[in-house]
């Protein structure tokens, strides 16, 4: 039969597992609702271990009421997850409200950084932000958004209008040229799915292939 002192370390490392376990991991969520653009909606949420979701939706088009929807559970790579974490960690975890306070400021969205660990919580909501962590972290998550939603259009054009590929993935190599898409790897299936489908014409296939090739995605 085990010993007391077995017993008693056998309980201990029980309730360091089961408090390890319990621990929420920590993460940062996006979210921006700007009406009357496309997506409408859209929230992102990074977890410090990687694991990330994005959902987004609205209209289809300005003068349609047909709604679409996108969700989709993806992967950060460590570089892009450390920077999110070190800006946010820079702004404060925003625990205070990071809106600007000029006046007359173009509306671009509203929009909400939240942050959530075992130890502490906090959201701020804004338009426009003077911080420049807050700033630097609003531009990488909106650019992150834009290479998601790219996987979005091409998910639908490949099935619906394959002609439509290539002006899209015209699109996605200028930006991805000026580095305004990051997280390509997170689009890779439907590029994969693009490369290897031989009813594609080739010129669209072969820039499928180069925006993998540019993301350093194997």
């Amino acid at each position: 039969m085990p010993r007391p002192f077995q017993i008693a370390c056998l309980l201990l490392f029980s309730s360091i597992l089961s408090h390890s376990q319990a621990e929420p991991v920590p993460v940062v969520t996006f979210t921006l609702d700007f009406p009357d653009s496309q997506p409408e909606h859209y929230s992102i949420r990074v977890q410090s271990n990687g694991r990330a979701h994005y959902q987004s939706g609205g209209r289809l088009s300005a003068d349609s009421d047909e709604t679409d929807s996108f969700d989709l559970d993806f992967a950060v790579a460590a570089d892009t997850r450390q920077r999110i974490f070190d800006l946010a960690a820079k702004a404060g975890y925003f625990q205070k409200d990071v809106a600007s306070r000029q006046k007359g400021l173009a509306f671009t969205g509203k929009k909400t950084l939240s942050y959530k660990d075992a130890r502490r919580t906090g959201e701020s909501t804004y338009n426009y932000s003077e911080d420049h962590a807050v700033r630097d972290l609003t531009g990488l998550l909106q650019r992150l958004s834009s290479t998601l939603e790219f996987g979005h259009r091409l998910q639908y054009d490949h099935h619906y209008q394959k002609l439509a590929l290539d002006e899209e993935l015209k699109r996605m190599e200028e930006m991805a040229s000026s580095d305004q898409l990051i997280e390509v790897a997170a689009i890779q299936p439907i590029l994969d799915q693009i490369i290897a489908d031989p009813s594609v014409i080739n010129l669209t296939r072969a820039r499928a292939q180069r925006l993998l090739e540019h993301a350093g995605v194997h």
